[in-house]
Order: C-alpha cells, then structure tokens, then sequence
C-alpha cells in the first residue's frame, strides 16, 4: 500500500492548479523521452510520474516467465541517423525518436539505395507523416520517415547507424495503490510503451497521474490502484505475479488516447456486460453528447 508521504518532491500535478495547464505542463516533459517495452525511456518517465504520486516502481528480469510469455531483453537507443554521400543527415533520431523502428538491433553500415529500402517504413497515403513501427519479438533494424522524404532519395548509396544495445536486462513498471473503505478494488492501467506520441500516450500517462494524485486526498469506497506498464508484455508481467489481487479488482479502466479534439470514446468489455460498461457510458454521455459507445 501507497499513500502520499512527508518529504516527497514538490508534485509535478497539482489539483489546485488548473488541471488543463498541470496536464500540458507534464505532457511536455514526456512528450521527447524514448519509450519502448523496456529501458531507460521507460524509468526516466516513471520517475518524472513519481514526482506527482509515490508510486512503486518494479523491475522484472529478462527471461522470467509470464505465463506463456516471458520478459524480453532490454533495449536502449543513443543514436540514429541516415547520412548521404555529403554527410549530411537526412534520417535523424535526435529529431524525432519515431524515425527508428523501435527494438533495432545496432547497425553500422554504408549500403546502396536499394539495398537501404527494405529497411525504410513510409505512409505512402499521407507523404508527409513518420510512421510508427516496432520489432520487439523479431531482431531486425529499420527507420520511419515521410514518403515524401524518400521520393527525394537519389544518392547511389548511404551511411546506416542505429547505436543501439538488445541484451539482457529488465521491464520496468509501476503501480501506486490508494486504500479506501473497502479492499474491493478499481484498477486503472495506462501503457507506457510509446515514443514521442501526445495522444498515444502521454495523455493517459499525465491523466492517471493527476488523477491519482487528486484520489489520494479524497475519502473512498473502493481502493484504487493503478498502474502504468508497457502494453500487452507489462500487463501479462504485472498480471503473473499478481495473480491474488486479481480477485479483488471490481472495475477497471485502460486510460490512452485522451488528447485528441474529438469526444469521448468508451470501448466495451469483451461481454459487454460488466457494471463498468452501464457506468462509463451513462458518466460520459452526461457530459458529452457525441460521446462515443464502442463494441
């Protein structure tokens, strides 16, 4: 069990402040941090989270078994570009961490055009846009960048590098619980896998933080936990080794995709029948018309 402490750093969320510039303010420290599965992306946001609620950060070694899963191994990225022949870096990790497919294994190489395209990722339907790619389960290597950009690609040959390490190491997620009356519990989840995306997912990140931190100093029925982890491998990982507290999750709610201009957007539980999905739409729907109920 968590509750706010003496001698914690200054939160980074507070609720007496205007909860849309607390919630702007702390999407823009997440938004340059590199994410991915695993690796420092991940703890750096976990830290700056920690500023606004104590939550308890875990590591789980590379090779433990998640059910059928198991952790993979750690990848952390210093470095990436596409260089031609003038030197000059026309692909370059340092502008946007989104032009490296996430989990690259390191390369150093100078290949032809011809060679370099079946590593090369673009949304030929929208020229202008980097697209987001990962390899978490296959090694490979590969960049994302604007079709536009590609089309202007002419040099007979380029210079590769992804400084990258793939090696063992751990996943790292969090959880903070906050004890109400009961020890029925609501679990809030928000992924913390995604690269320089606001809406997916530093909103969710930010939201859940606040959130978290205007609970903790409300009087509750239910407990409430949350906890932030990559998708799919770090809610397999936090569901193995919590397979007691399962039992006493009541509701649950997966918060991502919060920024957008659009309204509200609820998906239904695979039933479609749990009290959460007659809530969730009936909370909404009251506060947005377009809200919108999906199967």
């Amino acid at each position: 069990m968590a509750r706010n402490r003496p001698g914690l750093p200054a939160p980074r969320c507070d609720p007496d402040e205007s909860s849309g510039q607390a919630l702007f303010a702390l999407v823009k420290r997440l938004f340059p941090i590199c994410r991915s599965i695993t690796g420092e992306g991940v703890r750096e946001t976990l830290r700056i989270l920690r500023e606004s609620v104590p939550l308890v950060i875990h590591e789980v070694a590379t090779g433990t078994p998640v059910f059928d899963w198991e952790v993979p191994k750690e990848w952390n990225i210093r470095d990436a570009y596409i260089k031609d022949m003038s030197g000059r870096r026309i692909v370059d990790f340092s502008n946007s961490s989104l032009h490296v497919v996430s989990y690259s294994i390191p390369v150093r190489a100078t290949l032809s055009l011809e060679a370099l395209r079946s590593h090369l990722h673009t949304l030929p339907e929208h020229p202008d846009w980097i697209p987001y790619r990962t390899s978490y389960w296959n090694e490979n290597w590969g960049f994302c960048l604007p079709h536009a950009l590609l089309q202007q690609m002419q040099d007979a040959a380029y210079d590769v590098c992804i400084d990258s390490t793939l090696q063992d190491g751990h996943l790292t997620y969090a959880e903070y619980l906050i004890p109400g009356e009961s020890e029925d519990e609501v679990l809030l989840f928000s992924h913390t896998c995604h690269p320089q995306m606001c809406n997916d997912n530093c909103t969710g990140l930010a939201v859940t933080a606040c959130l978290a931190r205007r609970l903790s100093e409300q009087r509750l029925k239910y407990s409430y936990r949350f906890v932030w982890a990559p998708g799919t491998i770090g809610s397999l990982t936090w569901l193995s080794r919590n397979r007691e507290t399962v039992g006493r999750i009541r509701h649950g709610l997966v918060l991502t995709g919060l920024g957008d201009p659009g309204p509200f957007t609820y998906k239904r539980s695979r039933q479609g029948s749990a009290a959460i999905d007659r809530i969730v739409p009936r909370v909404l729907r009251g506060r947005d018309r377009q809200a919108r109920i999906e199967d």
